[in-house]
């Protein structure tokens, strides 16, 4: 089976890395700096002391790497549309592309029977050309609970988790996921098929999309976050409103706020996603995990002034620094 990871970095370099050392064949589309590093020194991965160098084929242009069984898609959403572009030459009309990116992806809504009918986002996928490049039919999506990172390009470090939960948009679990958790778990991945990925995705969101963007915005660790009783009261009034979002489209949440956090603050002093791409000058993820939920509150008319809070000054936040258009 032939294995293509688009993006290496952290997560995407984590995949790639476990699969090959699996004995799955590996390549990845990567530019610039990884590009060259993994062409020069392979791809570098750390898990506890333990360095090991994997050989990949890796290029910046997908034709030479040639069609392919399955294609990791693990970028930033903010680079999707290049993926877009870029992605028909590894593909057939059988190639499984499995989605692993933060948020709501663009294949969402497909076969969800509560969400409206033609519903269509502008933070997601406003003129369809992620859904025409990358049909929902051929997608396995996923939520990844494990923590990596790339201290330099072309190397990942490992840092906690090998949890993954994948499905079909449309559920229940069909052929093609159970083949790609036999895939992932070559790669010595602790895979879950779950019966309605969406659910699993809107869950983890309910959590991150309070985190992230406050991070970003303060510049502050989960724990600081959390032991600010009035941040953490606004972030609980964020979480209750995209529960009560999720609800209209079947994804509900019983869950307590407040037990969520518990659970977040006993991660420690964790610097999120958001709140390292703006140390590092890279644009914010904030569409898919802040924006859709204010649109999809906004279509579904229920009422969301927290999350639209949230939203306006994460939003202003980046744009002061160039992280977002």
């Amino acid at each position: 089976m032939k294995v293509c990871v688009y993006g290496v970095g952290a997560i995407g370099g984590l995949f790639a890395a476990r699969l090959a050392r699996g004995g799955v064949s590996v390549s990845g589309v990567a530019r610039g700096a990884t590009l060259a590093s993994l062409r020069e020194r392979g791809l570098v991965l750390i898990e506890g002391e333990a360095r090991r160098r994997i050989d990949i084929a890796a290029s910046d242009d997908p034709a030479a790497l040639g069609r392919q069984d399955v294609v990791i898609v693990a970028v930033k959403t903010t680079a999707i549309e290049s993926v877009a572009e870029g992605i028909a030459p590894l593909l057939t009309g059988d190639t499984v592309i499995l989605s692993a990116m933060n948020g709501v992806p663009w294949w969402f809504f497909n076969g969800l029977a509560d969400a409206p009918p033609g519903l269509r986002l502008p933070s997601l996928d406003p003129t369809g050309v992620l859904d025409r490049s990358m049909p929902a039919s051929q997608v396995i999506g996923s939520v990844v609970h494990l923590s990596a990172s790339s201290p330099e390009p072309g190397t990942v470090r490992h840092g906690a988790g090998r949890r993954v939960i994948i499905g079909a948009p449309a559920g229940p679990p069909d052929g093609r996921a159970e083949q790609v958790a036999e895939l992932l778990r070559r790669g010595s991945f602790d895979v879950e098929v779950s019966d309605r990925i969406q659910r699993d995705i809107w869950y983890k969101l309910w959590g991150n999309m309070t985190m992230n963007p406050l991070s970003a915005i303060t510049g502050a660790t989960l724990d600081r976050i959390l032991d600010d009783t009035l941040v953490r009261q606004f972030a609980t009034r964020c979480m209750r409103e995209a529960a009560q979002v999720g609800a209209r489209i079947g994804l509900t949440i019983t869950d307590d706020p407040e037990k969520r956090h518990e659970v977040t603050r006993a991660l420690g002093a964790v610097r999120t996603s958001m709140l390292q791409d703006v140390d590092a000058g890279r644009g914010v993820e904030l569409d898919a995990l802040v924006t859709v939920v204010s649109e999809l509150a906004d279509a579904l008319a229920v009422p969301a002034p927290n999350i639209d809070a949230l939203l306006g000054l994460a939003r202003l936040h980046a744009r002061v620094r160039h992280l977002y258009p």
